[in-house]
């Protein structure tokens, strides 16, 4: 006789792979990265720090600090301040760089506070989410859980709006955000976590005061899910073939190209050495 609940028929449940944004698209970029960051251990050599990810870090912290402050105190002074307190030199060419820096950083936050409306409370900053899913709809049996971190989640109109804050060179637009993969899972983890619709995705760039904004359809969701679930089931299968003896070389191969110049794993990387020169920790600086 069965135990209620566990019985399958004769088959065992399906496994559900946990992936995140940042998985999937390290392990699309390079399988070899992807290997080095989440299946090697020890960690291989990384490289040291970069500048614009110290820069992305801290104007995030201190937006986020801000939100956790009453309404009444998120002026603009008070974000810059933040942006003060947040702040690390590292990976910058030299303190005065990093101090240049530092100045357009408080700007860019006290122009954000300006023109934004900080004064509603969010629904979450730097909200996790995380939630079964499948590119066969709400109702479609999961094949994955998709989980990850949100910069914040608006509610607007009675929807919920996915917000990415983004700090670097490149200028995002609308064709951008709706092509974001990592916004479109949130968008969708989101609505099932929190029980509300979700469809509108936003990058807000500060450097430039750019908002580029899209709606999604249901088919475009679809398909970034199908995206997702096709990477997951791949990433699955060579971790899972590399525990029972496989050959890592093979399963993760090196997939080369620009972005070897910047690649964290490239001190660990012959191949990542030779297909491209090494960049400066600065390099990627928004100018």
């Amino acid at each position: 006789m069965s135990q209620m609940g566990f019985d399958f028929g004769g088959q065992q449940p399906r496994r559900l792979t946990k992936v995140t944004p940042s998985k999937l698209a390290t392990f699309e970029d390079c399988p070899r990265r992807y290997r080095m960051a989440y299946v090697d251990r020890p960690t291989p050599q990384r490289t040291g720090a970069w500048a614009h990810s110290t820069l992305g870090a801290v104007v995030h912290n201190a937006l986020r600090a801000l939100y956790d402050l009453p309404a009444q105190r998120r002026t603009p002074a008070r974000a810059a301040a933040l942006v003060v307190e947040q702040w690390q030199d590292a990976g910058f060419a030299d303190a005065e760089q990093a101090q240049r820096y530092r100045e357009r950083a408080k700007g860019w936050v006290t122009d954000y506070v300006e023109r934004h409306d900080l004064v509603t409370e969010p629904i979450g900053v730097e909200r996790w989410v995380s939630a079964p899913a499948s590119s066969q709809g709400l109702d479609g049996p999961p094949s994955m859980i998709i989980e990850g971190r949100a910069d914040r989640i608006d509610q607007r109109e009675g929807e919920l709006v996915i917000v990415d804050y983004k700090t670097g060179r490149w200028v995002p637009e609308s064709r951008d955000a709706r092509s974001a993969q990592a916004l479109a899972l949130y968008a969708v983890a989101a609505r099932r976590t929190l029980r509300m619709p979700c469809r509108q995705v936003e990058l807000h760039h500060l450097p430039s005061g750019t908002v580029a904004a899209a709606e999604h359809t249901e088919e475009s969701l679809r398909r970034q899910l199908k995206r997702a679930e096709e990477s997951a089931a791949d990433l699955r299968q060579a971790a899972d073939t590399l525990s029972e003896g496989g050959d890592a070389e093979e399963l993760f191969p090196v997939r080369t190209g620009r972005h070897c110049s910047w690649c964290d794993f490239r001190p660990s990387c012959p191949a990542g050495q030779q297909a491209a020169p090494a960049a400066q920790a600065w390099d990627l600086l928004a100018p």
